[in-house]
């Protein structure tokens, strides 16, 4: 523009426009440094104890850490699978996903009341009435089955159909069996959790062997007691696997003998789930009162594989650990926490109630490791 002449309006406004862009521009990348920092820390919630319901928060810490489970709540894609003809007069689902919300939407380190949520569950399940200790493990199985009640895909199950596989290879006996488990039970929750066990069962007069495919929601590991105050999570697996001999009076009916004989007995695992979890029985029946066991279990946090135990040796087996729900103390005086990895940032924190800390990931795995999480791995990612 020449000197000495007055700018024009429409220079004036082009000036301001160019200004205020430059003001604008800077504020959009305050706001994305601003969510992008924010959204790292989102799912930092703590959960208010009601009064001996650290065994819930500690399960809802880590389910709230799961991925897909978090994903289908936040994103309300439960909605769609509501089941409104269930015969259910609790809106579990409903209750869960709001809790999940607000936990990744509260501010880091807010403290959130999950009574709303209690007041479902124990509606659902009436062993939960009251504010007693009760068992996590035990909690989880009853909010899962709960979960995938009221989102079931099926609002009408077949008929019970005849047991006629057996002369079917093993492989294509055990899809069938699931096929049919899907007929009934077909959920999001079942997409995630819910895998499939082979049980093998040999006779040793002839040597038929005939198998049995069970869906599980949990594998629960046996320890490894006497002598050793340190195991590995692949000993516990293998002890739940190994072969058992059925004598006396555990002899069951061979179905080629006709006839009660000694068999052997071997789980494998036929199809595994998304999320698998792992439960260690620490707790034992005595005969005056359960007794529980704090033998060191060491397990990994990414990469284990557990080929050795599937029934296909094509099969993706290699899992990553996501959370961990810990017991302190005695069965008579537990406490319940959990140690979790944020899907956002990877973090690990440790969540104890209404606390929330970060932690380091070498400080995961200790002896009151209880009920483990772990998210199988891309096949993709390993590559």
């Amino acid at each position: 523009m020449p000197e000495n002449v007055p700018p024009s309006p429409l220079y004036r406004f082009q000036e301001l426009l160019r200004a205020n862009s430059l003001r604008f521009a800077t504020l959009v990348e305050l706001l994305l440094n601003k969510s992008k920092n924010s959204k790292s820390a989102q799912g930092l919630v703590g959960l208010r104890n009601l009064g001996n319901t650290c065994f819930m928060n500690s399960i809802l810490q880590c389910l709230s850490n799961s991925k897909e489970l978090r994903d289908y709540c936040l994103q309300n894609i439960y909605r769609r699978d509501l089941n409104q003809s269930s015969r259910s007069s609790t809106n579990l689902m409903e209750a869960f996903a709001k809790l999940i919300q607000t936990m990744w939407t509260a501010p880091t380190n807010d403290v959130v009341s999950p009574s709303e949520f209690k007041t479902q569950i124990q509606r659902y399940a009436p062993r939960f009435v009251g504010y007693n200790q009760q068992d996590a493990q035990e909690f989880l199985r009853f909010l899962l089955d709960g979960l995938h009640n009221e989102v079931n895909r099926v609002t009408s199950r077949p008929r019970a159909q005849p047991d006629d596989l057996d002369h079917l290879p093993d492989g294509e006996k055990g899809k069938e069996m699931w096929k049919r488990y899907l007929q009934r039970e077909d959920s999001k929750i079942v997409d995630l959790f819910v895998g499939q066990l082979k049980s093998s069962l040999t006779c040793t007069e002839c040597g038929y062997c005939s198998t049995v495919f069970d869906p599980f929601w949990d594998l629960s590991l046996p320890i490894a007691k006497k002598g050793y105050q340190e195991v590995s999570l692949m000993d516990c697996m293998r002890l739940f696997t190994k072969e058992d001999i059925l004598d006396g009076d555990e002899k069951p009916t061979c179905d080629r003998c006709k006839a009660r004989r000694k068999c052997t007995k071997k789980f494998t695992v036929q199809k595994f789930p998304k999320i698998l979890v792992l439960h260690l029985k620490r707790f034992s029946e005595a005969r005056i009162r359960t007794s529980k066991l704090s033998t060191f279990v060491s397990f990994p946090l990414k990469d284990l594989d557990l080929r050795e135990f599937s029934s296909d040796p094509s099969a993706h087996t290699v899992y990553n650990l996501c959370a961990v729900s810990n017991h302190s103390g005695t069965t008579m005086g537990g406490h319940y926490t959990a140690y979790c990895k944020n899907p956002v940032s990877g973090e690990w924190h440790t969540f104890n109630d209404s606390r929330v800390s970060p932690m380091s990931s070498s400080q995961v795995r200790s002896s009151d490791a209880y009920v483990l999480f772990y998210e199988l791995s891309s096949p993709s990612s390993r590559m």
